[in-house]
């Protein structure tokens, strides 16, 4: 009798424990009940303007082509591909993204004719080596995570800063403080 109590008892608490884990890490947060950013964070802001400095002393003239964006404009962006016409570009809705944080930025490099290109071993600085990659090197000294380390989906022009904090925590309202890198 008193096995089957305890037997009872451990079996509530398991499914206790798991609804909380499933509350906790399961259902996407409300982002109506946080602040979010509506700018880049200004250490991200900082670095982004270092890295365009250092690319330019590299001979590597780059564009930044996205840094902030909200929630509705990364909607509109996933639904690229799924709802609208084109191809897929994100796999990050609303609010999955380190850019709706205000915590990441892409960047394109720029041609001799001044455009936009995305072509990674573009050697524009004739020194033997991808620009991109140049770009990349300078960025991670900097700080930033790149998007083409990530297992599974590679998103090349995309650099974020952490902050030690992950993507469930920001959506939980935790936020970087301006000072603090790790």
């Amino acid at each position: 009798m008193k096995a089957n109590r305890v037997r009872a008892w451990l079996v509530l608490f398991f499914f206790g424990l798991l609804a909380i884990v499933l509350y906790k890490y399961m259902i996407p947060p409300n982002l109506d009940e946080i602040k979010l950013a509506d700018e880049l964070h200004p250490i991200v802001a900082q670095n982004k303007d270092e890295l365009i400095q250092q690319a330019n002393e590299l001979g590597i003239p780059i564009i930044i082509t996205a840094g902030y964006r909200s929630v509705e404009e990364q909607n509109e962006l996933y639904e690229k591909g799924r709802l609208s016409t084109g191809n897929i570009v994100t796999y990050a809705k609303g609010g999955e993204s380190l850019h709706n944080f205000g915590l990441a930025i892409d960047f394109a490099l720029l041609n001799k004719q001044g455009e936009a290109i995305w072509d990674m071993e573009y050697d524009g600085n004739d020194n033997g080596k991808s620009d991109w990659m140049e770009v990349v090197t300078v960025a991670k000294e900097l700080g930033f995570d790149w998007g083409g380390d990530w297992p599974g989906f590679k998103d090349f022009p995309h650099l974020q800063m952490t902050f030690g904090l992950s993507l469930r925590e920001l959506q939980q309202g935790r936020q970087p403080k301006p000072d603090d890198l790790n």
